[in-house]
């Protein structure tokens, strides 16, 4: 008999998920105007949704994340297992543990690592907290095929995502302030071609100890140097608030006038009192 799965929540992702999941499906969506799909059966409440389900995907926007888990609470079966795949920070993953233990379910804390088109369900899926291992064993079963179990308590999984992301969606926001300043200047070309002739970066362990170890001998110049970029980019009008931050980081680790010490655990330790604390 096929499991009975609840997605809260039927946006983009939730119908990517979908066609390729080997379970009973049933959705719920505060927007009634969503397409339907061959094996899903739309419901009009969360409670209907929810009725013998043993386990609930909520894929809803990060903003509604704790809301969903709140109203949904009240409508699980006992020990109903509820996947909170939304990207949010730990402590909103936290906050909606709580609820959902608190009336009997079992919360786990999902992580999902990848856009969800073109990869599906093979899209890879960190997940944690107390029932990280049956959860992963659902997951698994209905068809999700890259499902990794992260050691440690709910927040852990959205932990690594959440901070992960101020790399991908930080390049992606300097990519965006580059290139349109280039284009806007007319030396676009230029500028891709000198970034392509730079030398190729390594691991990112080792990209990072390199990127610090510049900040803590040449920050402060840096800084002086970007807050000429800043003027460059204001004055062509295409937006500086990344370079603007890039000042304040390198000033801020610039102005420590300390010797930059060997390799990346080191310089964290250097940048970072708590970690110093944790290392004595």
């Amino acid at each position: 008999m096929a499991i009975r799965v609840a997605m809260i929540g039927f946006g983009e992702a939730a119908m990517a998920f979908a066609p390729g999941l080997s379970a009973s499906l049933t959705a719920f969506d505060i927007k009634p105007d969503r397409p339907a799909l061959a094996n899903v059966q739309a419901m009009a409440s969360n409670k209907e949704a929810l009725a013998g389900a043993s386990a609930a995907l909520s894929l809803v926007t990060a903003d509604q994340a704790l809301k969903a888990a709140t109203d949904a609470a009240a409508c699980l079966e006992p020990g109903a297992l509820w996947f909170d795949m939304n990207s949010v920070a730990p402590d909103t993953k936290i906050a909606a543990s709580r609820v959902i233990e608190a009336a009997g379910g079992r919360y786990v804390d999902v992580a999902v690592m990848a856009p969800v088109h073109p990869a599906l369900t093979g899209v890879p899926l960190l997940v944690s907290g107390p029932h990280a291992g049956e959860g992963a064993a659902v997951l698994r079963a209905i068809g999700f095929g890259k499902v990794r179990i992260v050691e440690g308590a709910v927040g852990r999984a959205s932990s690594i995502k959440m901070i992960r992301s101020v790399m991908v969606k930080g390049i992606e926001a300097l990519t965006a302030e580059c290139v349109l300043a280039a284009d806007r200047a007319g030396v676009l070309d230029e500028v891709i071609a000198s970034l392509d002739a730079s030398p190729p970066p390594g691991d990112w362990t080792a990209r990072a100890d390199y990127n610090l170890d510049r900040m803590l001998e040449h920050g402060l110049r840096r800084a002086a140097e970007m807050e000429e970029v800043v003027k460059t980019l204001d004055a062509l009008g295409t937006g500086s608030a990344m370079t603007r931050g890039t000042v304040v980081r390198q000033r801020e680790i610039g102005a420590l006038g300390a010797t930059s010490p060997e390799g990346l655990a080191a310089k964290l330790a250097l940048l970072d009192p708590n970690r110093k604390a944790e290392a004595a």
